[in-house]
C-alpha cells in the first residue's frame, strides 16, 4: 500500500469511446443526438400524460411513469457527455467526474433491473389474478415496489463506490469506453482490485439474474392465460403486447448479464461496447413506445391534450383579434 501511495496519482481519465473511427464522428454524433432527443421527447411526454390525465392514475401508469423518468435520467448520465466528446473531440473527464457517472448510471440501470420485475408483476397480477388484483395491487403496495426499486439501485451503488474510491489510479488513464463502466475502471488501478471485482460481480448477479427469471415467470404465466381467451382477435392482440414486452426485456437483461457476468476477454472488449449500446441507448428508446405510446388509453390521452392545446389557441387567436 505505501508502495501505491507513494507513485503519482493520476487526475483525470481517456475515454476512448469510438476513437478508432475518427471518419464517423460528425456521423455518430448526429445519430445519438437524434436518439437522445428522441428518448428525451418521448420519456417526458409520457411522464406529463400520466401526471396530467386522471384516467391514467392506475398501477401500471405510475410504474410506467417511474419507468420514463429512469429511462430520461438514465440516458443524460452518458449521452450528452458522449455527445461534446464526439463534437469536440475532447475525451477527457476527472476521476471524481468518472465516478459520479458511474454511480448515477449504475445506481439507475439497478432502479430499472427492479422495477422492470415489479412491472411484469404487476401484469401478472391483472391478467392473471383480475379478481384479485385492486386488492393485492393497492396503492400503498404500489408505492413500497417503486420506493424499493430505487432505494436498492441507489445503496447497491453507494456501497461499490465506496470500495471504489479507496482505490488508487496511477498507471494508464484510457478507458476503452464510451463512458465510466466499473470493470474498465478497476483495470486501471495500481491497488489490490480483488473484493471491488468480487463486489461489482456479486451486484451485477443479484440485480440481473433474479429480476430476470421473476419477469420471465411472470410472462409465462400471463401468455399460458392469454392462451386460454376465446376470442381469436383478443388473444393476438394480447399476445403481440406481451411478446413485445418480453423481447424488449430480454434484450435489457440479456445484453447486461452477457457484459457483467461473463469473463472478460480482449476478444470481447469491442462486442461489450456495442452491447452496451443496447441497454444504454436502445432500450430507453423503445420503452415509450412498447409500453406507453401503443396503449389506447395513452393515445386518447395525448389526443385530449392536442385537442385541448388547439382549443386554448384558437381561444387565445379569437382574443388576440377581439383586441385588436
Amino acid at each position: 500500500m505505501a508502495d501505491w501511495r507513494n507513485q503519482t496519482a493520476i487526475t483525470e481519465f481517456f475515454l476512448l469511446g469510438f476513437g478508432e473511427l475518427p471518419d464517423l464522428q460528425i456521423l455518430l454524433f448526429l445519430i445519438f443526438l437524434v436518439m437522445y432527443m428522441a428518448t428525451v421527447s418521448g420519456n417526458t411526454l409520457i411522464m406529463v400524460l400520466i401526471v396530467a390525465d386522471q384516467h391514467l392514475h392506475t398501477p401500471m401508469y405510475f410504474f410506467l411513469g417511474n419507468l420514463s423518468c429512469i429511462e430520461t435520467c438514465y440516458t443524460t448520465t452518458i449521452l450528452p457527455r458522449m455527445l461534446a466528446s464526439l463534437l469536440t473531440g475532447d475525451r477527457t473527464i476527472s476521476v471524481s467526474g468518472c465516478i459520479t457517472q458511474l454511480y448515477f448510471f449504475g445506481s439507475l440501470a439497478g432502479t430499472e433491473c427492479c422495477l422492470l420485475a415489479a412491472m411484469s408483476y404487476d401484469r401478472y397480477l391483472a391478467i392473471c389474478k383480475p379478481l384479485h388484483y385492486s386488492t393485492l395491487m393497492n396503492t400503498r403496495f404500489c408505492l413500497h415496489l417503486a420506493a424499493g426499486s430505487w432505494l436498492n439501485g441507489f445503496l447497491a451503488l453507494t456501497i461499490l463506490v465506496s470500495f471504489l474510491s479507496q482505490l488508487i489510479f496511477c498507471g494508464p488513464n484510457e478507458i476503452d469506453h464510451f463512458y465510466c463502466d466499473a470493470i474498465p475502471l478497476i483495470e486501471l488501478s495500481c491497488s489490490d482490485t480483488h473484493q471491488v471485482i468480487l463486489m461489482d460481480f456479486i451486484l451485477a448477479c443479484v440485480f440481473t439474474l433474479p429480476p430476470f427469471l421473476l419477469t420471465l415467470m411472470s410472462y409465462m404465466c400471463i401468455i399460458a392465460t392469454i392462451l386460454r381467451i376465446p376470442s381469436t382477435t383478443r388473444r393476438q392482440k394480447a399476445f403481440s403486447t406481451c411478446s413485445s414486452h418480453l423481447i424488449v426485456v430480454t434484450i435489457f437483461y440479456g445484453t447486461l448479464m452477457i457484459v457483467y457476468l461473463l469473463p472478460k476477454h480482449e476478444t470481447l472488449r469491442d462486442l461489450n461496447k456495442v452491447l452496451s449500446l443496447c441497454y444504454t441507448v436502445l432500450t430507453p428508446l423503445v420503452n415509450p413506445l412498447i409500453y406507453s405510446l401503443r396503449n389506447r388509453e395513452v393515445k386518447e390521452a395525448l389526443s385530449k391534450a392536442v385537442s385541448k392545446c388547439g382549443f386554448h389557441r384558437n381561444v387565445q387567436i379569437h382574443l388576440d383579434n377581439n383586441i385588436a
